[in-house]
């Protein structure tokens, strides 16, 4: 990965039209310890409403700098049309960048266009399982970090993106797995490993978020445990070119509950039996 294919303003890789079309749906990521959203996370659908995995079906080879670029641009384009005003998070496929200088012109040329401030986006780290030249991963987390972006480990717990990653990499935010966040209000084994989860993440300075956050349970109990960062179908499915309905009174509601439970326990008055 030594040269890019951009060459007097222009990259083969990167730019031309594709041959589909797509949209974005968004879903947002919640604080709890603030009752807002603090990011929307940008995903990929269809025209119509199609899944991701229909979209990225029909993405080749030689395509895929081109999509990914697409995504970035569109995502921007959209959340700007939406008045988001959280931060933004968007997935890419480090193997879709090549020199992460060059690579992410097109993004820079699309935030100033719309006037996206470039500390307000967050990349998410996805496809670990495809990454074999791990240095370039960590040159593009490094760059973008120099160009003042944020990252994020995606799916973190689950198949290729597991602890080892972190000897080398330096994200910002890990996200945890779906696959370690249900059921967490009452799994023993779950709540142990996310509680060693929480202590990492301390001692490497990283923000959780928790994914996949299906029931108030989960919410309540890994907001006690210090991930109140949080995102699923609990507060809000993707909405499709739209950032959804107002979640506000819920995320009210949560923080409300979350501080009666902290003053019980420090009363003694009704301390919650769970096994943490």
């Amino acid at each position: 990965m030594s040269q890019c294919a951009r060459v007097n303003g222009s990259c083969k890789r990167c730019e031309g039209d594709l041959p589909f079309e797509f949209t974005m749906a968004f879903q947002p990521i919640v604080d709890l310890s603030l009752a807002q959203i603090v990011t929307y996370e940008a995903l990929v659908r269809g025209s119509h409403g199609e899944s991701a995995g229909s979209v990225i079906a029909q993405v080749t080879d030689d395509l895929l700098y081109r999509f990914d670029q697409a995504c970035r641009v569109k995502a921007i384009e959209m959340a700007s049309a939406l008045n988001m005003q959280t931060d933004l998070s968007i997935n890419f496929l480090p193997n879709a960048v090549y020199e992460p200088e060059a690579c992410i012109q097109a993004t820079l040329e699309v935030s100033k266009r719309v006037g996206w401030p470039t500390n307000r986006l967050i990349f998410e780290i996805t496809e670990t399982e495809r990454v074999r030249d791990r240095q370039h991963l960590c040159n593009i987390i490094d760059a973008y970090r120099s160009m003042g972006f944020k990252t994020a480990l995606d799916d973190f717990g689950n198949g290729y993106a597991n602890l080892d990653l972190l000897t080398e990499l330096t994200p910002d935010k890990l996200k945890i797995d779906r696959e370690l966040v249900m059921h967490c209000d009452s799994d023993f084994r779950r709540q142990a490993l996310l509680n060693a989860i929480i202590l990492l993440a301390q001692e490497l300075d990283m923000t959780l978020i928790a994914e996949g956050v299906e029931t108030r349970a989960e919410a309540l109990w890994l907001a006690r445990a210090g991930i109140v960062c949080q995102q699923g179908f609990y507060f809000a499915k993707p909405a499709i070119n739209s950032l959804g309905a107002d979640i506000s009174p819920l995320l009210t509601e949560l923080k409300s509950e979350l501080a009666g439970l902290k003053s019980e326990v420090e009363s003694g008055s009704g301390a919650v039996h769970e096994r943490n």
